[in-house]
């Protein structure tokens, strides 16, 4: 008898096996030494951290010892978010603190102030205590000491943007030259980064808004964020150039800054306030943007020079001896229409006096020194919860200014010495002034605005010689026996398709 070969009893024996994958690859860069860290790696942990799938438009890293210490990376990215202008004053998440390279919090916006918000970035510090709470937080000065300086290092990173592109300018004209050089031997070679696109003016198309808030809320830094302004001028084209490239520019005798606020850059150009400006070949800054308005009030001078808005009364241009002369004569001369004009125009204006502003234009509105401006009127009614009944404390007094050698002005002045008790007179001055009034970027109440219509008629009328009480024209007679074309073009296409139709039958 085979014994049977005997099988080891076995039993399944169920066995979890792990195959972790490291998902948290980024290391803590902000230890390191900036030197040994490549872009590449810098552009990673800014996507890893912001979820931001495009590479920064620059990057600063830095460490800080002595009485605090701590490191800390900083990012401007290349785009503003699309809801970065919605709501200036929500709640930003964009630094992460660390201590002790131990995340405490992202919610907390007291690192950066308000007008920095769009920067991104961490922050880690051996000075703070690791078990430290939110209420602790606000109330550590250690922690003041840090925001501080991270303001500084931020706003010197912006700079170095608007460093960068000067050296690059810089380079540029160099190549440049070395390129006529070259041309004028013979050779065709030339340099491919003769055109390149400088950075700055990216920043402060994206961000540009934000800087002027830190004018407003920031004086310790305002100095600094002055020089960060960029603007349009009568003389930098499609260019926006600095306060600094502006005061460089200006003649030897010039002492001010100009500027005049507004909704474009083209309606400034021709408005009526900056004609004397322009025909003394002086740049004036055009100030488009709402905010320009509230800035311009915290910012009233630049490197000893005043900012002064040329659609005020204030605009004193220097003039001699001879000039002053010649305005005294002019008052005299046009006394009758200045007096008549001020009677007429009654509480509207608060004087009616020989303008420093105009050129060419007849006539012209500024605003008094102190009040709203023109601008500053629509940006205010233009609130959601605007109160319409602070406007009239707050509206600047009007002058209403003439210009003695304009044709118009000459000729109403000698109509008014002529005969006072002209109507057509009255109604050339109100619609003067109205006009005046659109022109110089102000809105027409509706009592005003129907006025002007009432009026602009009775000038028109009288313009085409047509009697003021003239009758209407009678109307059109139709009698009902003409057929009406409407229904000539339904009968000619029934006919059109009843003669397809039987063109498919055949």
């Amino acid at each position: 008898m085979v014994e049977e070969d005997v099988k080891p009893k076995t039993k399944k024996v169920k066995k979890t096996v792990n195959d972790w994958e490291l998902i948290n690859d980024t290391k803590a860069i902000w230890t390191r030494n900036p030197g040994d860290i490549t872009d590449d790696e810098y552009n990673s942990f800014y996507q890893s951290l912001t979820k931001d799938f495009s590479d920064p438009l620059t990057h600063t890293h830095f460490s800080a010892e002595g009485e605090v210490e701590f490191k800390s990376i900083l990012y401007i990215p290349k785009e503003a978010p699309w809801d970065l202008y919605q709501d200036y004053y929500k709640k930003q998440a964009n630094i992460k603190l660390y201590v002790r390279r131990v995340m405490i919090t992202d919610e907390f916006d007291e690192l950066l102030p308000r007008y920095l918000g769009f920067i991104k970035g961490v922050v880690d510090s051996d000075s703070l205590p690791l078990n430290v709470s939110r209420e602790m937080l606000q109330q550590n000065k250690v922690l003041k000491v840090i925001g501080k300086k991270m303001t500084r290092k931020a706003l010197a990173m912006i700079k170095s943007l608007v460093d960068d592109d000067k050296n690059g300018d810089d380079d540029d004209a160099e190549e440049k030259a070395e390129d006529e050089e070259k041309a004028e031997e013979g050779e065709e070679e030339k340099s491919d980064d003769a055109d390149k696109e400088l950075t700055y003016p990216k920043f402060w198309k994206q961000f540009g808004k934000y800087i002027k808030m830190g004018l407003i809320e920031d004086a310790s830094n305002r100095t600094r964020l002055a020089k960060l302004l960029r603007y349009a001028t009568s003389k930098s084209g499609d260019k926006q150039i600095s306060l600094e490239e502006y005061v460089s520019n200006m003649k030897e005798d010039q002492k001010n800054i100009y500027y005049i606020s507004g909704e474009d850059v083209d309606s400034l150009m021709k408005s009526p306030a900056v004609e004397s400006l322009l025909a003394k070949d002086i740049e004036v800054i055009f100030m488009t943007d709402s905010i320009d308005e509230y800035a311009v009030q915290h910012l009233t001078e630049y490197e000893g020079k005043r900012l002064i808005n040329a659609t005020r009364e204030g605009l004193k241009l220097d003039e001699t001896a001879l000039e002053k002369k010649k305005g005294e004569k002019y008052t005299e001369m046009f006394k009758p229409l200045l007096d008549y004009m001020k009677e007429t125009l009654g509480k509207r204006v608060e004087k009616v006096t020989i303008s420093q502003h105009l050129v060419n234009s007849p006539v012209l509105v500024v605003s008094a020194d102190y009040g709203w401006t023109a601008q500053m009127e629509k940006v205010m009614k233009s609130q959601a919860f605007a109160d319409q009944s602070k406007f009239e404390f707050m509206k600047s007094k009007r002058m209403f200014e003439l210009n003695p050698r304009h044709p118009i002005i000459v000729e109403l002045n000698a109509r008014v010495a002529a005969n006072q008790d002209d109507e057509s007179v009255q109604d050339m001055v109100m619609s003067l002034y109205m006009t005046a009034l659109l022109s110089s970027g102000y809105s027409l109440t509706p009592e005003d605005a129907t006025e002007f219509s009432e009026r602009m008629t009775r000038v028109v009328t009288k313009g085409l010689d047509v009697a003021v009480d003239a009758e209407l024209a009678p109307e059109i007679e139709v009698t009902e026996d003409e057929p009406e074309e409407e229904e000539a073009d339904e009968d000619e296409e029934e006919e059109a398709e009843e003669g397809s139709a039987d063109k498919d039958e055949m």
